[in-house]
């Protein structure tokens, strides 16, 4: 009870008085006694597991509420990746708390686990990826729209024979070496697997989780990184970026369950859109 208590940030008595109300309303007990503390009672252990399943319905049922009023109202909670939730989400909550008596919140996540949130109903909007190279799949229980298509080019040291191209083969970038995001990430996985695709092995030296990090490494002429356009609008000094062959995609969607799409969600969806379509989200370089 006091562990609870520092957790939820409540007395251990409220922790105890909660409990024995959601007791009353479910109509069993769910903890009992074991040795000097307690433990899930059965009928305990199955609403723990099924909790993000009430919460979600209770989502949904409050979500129907709503849009029987046709007000957009409430909370929204929102889920990106870090480049959209550093570039683009701000510019889109300001436009929705400008507009309506709502509070927004952002998590930032990969695209995997902001899908999962989604689908269990812990956020109401995700902001995902999907590399052509890499492809995400939408469960089918969360609606989506397409909202913005980005493009990936290779940062390459300045003084980088390809450095002045159009276009550079990956091919003929075997022999570099590659600063990517840390290992078990999706874009590591991404850089890696695109590579492979074009016969060789990646030899990443370098791991990092920000982008500038990435540039730096290029700048000092000891890496290559694979760098979306909506990452970076122009190359610090010492980095040329050089569109590939083949032309790295990516599709950019605004997901959400498909029982919870009430105004709230409506709005919230819109207004990411119009922020992917202000000059603040739009490449600056031309295919």
């Amino acid at each position: 009870m006091a562990a609870a208590g520092r957790i939820l940030h409540v007395t251990p008595s409220g922790v105890s008085q909660q409990l024995a109300k959601l007791e009353r309303e479910v109509g069993a007990v769910l903890l009992e006694p074991t040795g000097r503390g307690v433990r899930l009672t059965p009928a305990g252990e199955l609403l723990a597991r099924r909790g993000d399943q009430l919460l979600s319905h209770a989502s949904g049922i409050e979500a129907e509420i709503v849009a029987m009023r046709s007000e957009v109202v409430g909370p929204i909670r929102f889920g990106a990746f870090v480049t959209a939730s550093r570039l683009v989400l701000p510019g889109a909550v300001t436009f929705l708390l400008s507009r309506y008596p709502v509070h927004v919140t952002v998590t930032e996540a990969e695209t995997e686990v902001t899908l999962e949130s989604v689908s269990r109903g812990r956020i109401d909007i995700g902001v995902v990826d999907s590399w052509e190279s890499a492809p995400v799949e939408i469960p089918t229980e969360l609606e989506s729209r397409l909202i913005h298509r980005d493009t990936a080019d290779v940062a390459l040291p300045a003084d980088h024979p390809f450095a002045r191209s159009a276009v550079v083969p990956l091919s003929a970038l075997s022999a570099m070496p590659w600063v990517a995001w840390g290992s078990g990430t999706a874009f590591h996985a991404w850089l890696v697997r695109t590579l492979r695709r074009q016969g060789f092995e990646p030899r990443v030296d370098f791991e990092a989780s920000d982008i500038s990090t990435h540039l730096a490494f290029a700048a000092a002429g000891l890496a290559a990184a694979l760098v979306p356009r909506l990452a970076v609008d122009r190359p610090p000094a010492g980095v040329a970026l050089v569109a590939t062959e083949p032309r790295l995609h990516r599709d950019i969607y605004a997901v959400w369950r498909a029982d919870t799409g009430g105004p709230a969600v409506r709005a919230g969806v819109d207004a990411v859109e119009a922020a992917f379509g202000s000059g603040e989200a739009q490449d600056s370089r031309s295919e």
